[in-house]
């Protein structure tokens, strides 16, 4: 689990400078997931990611383009490690959603 952090730095490092605020890091963090997801072949959590981003975050082409670059990056870094078991990464897209959720005040 430690390997994952090193990677999220790069990722949340890469994206533009508003990425600083709670919502943009949220969405990217459940890109990186999704990247995951897709390099693990894990088809489930990848809809589920895409659902948590299409009905939580506000529809702008910024938070559109910090999940697509957060999983392009993710996705690239994972074909060079060891996919995490699935129930992994089902609760760590489970916390990001639960960030994703409050940043943007839906669910409270």
């Amino acid at each position: 689990m430690n390997k994952f952090f090193p990677l999220l730095a790069l990722n949340l490092l890469a994206l533009p400078a508003g990425a600083a605020d709670p919502l943009t890091a949220a969405v990217a963090e459940v890109g990186r997931i999704n990247g995951i997801a897709l390099a693990c072949q894990q088809p489930a959590l990848v809809s589920r990611a895409r659902n948590a981003v299409l009905t939580t975050a506000p529809k702008t082409r910024a938070y559109g383009e910090a999940f697509e670059d957060a999983t392009s990056a993710s996705f690239l870094a994972q074909g060079k490690g060891e996919c995490p078991d699935a129930q992994t990464l089902a609760r760590q897209l489970g916390s990001a959603e639960a960030r994703l959720q409050d940043a943007t005040g839906v669910g409270r």
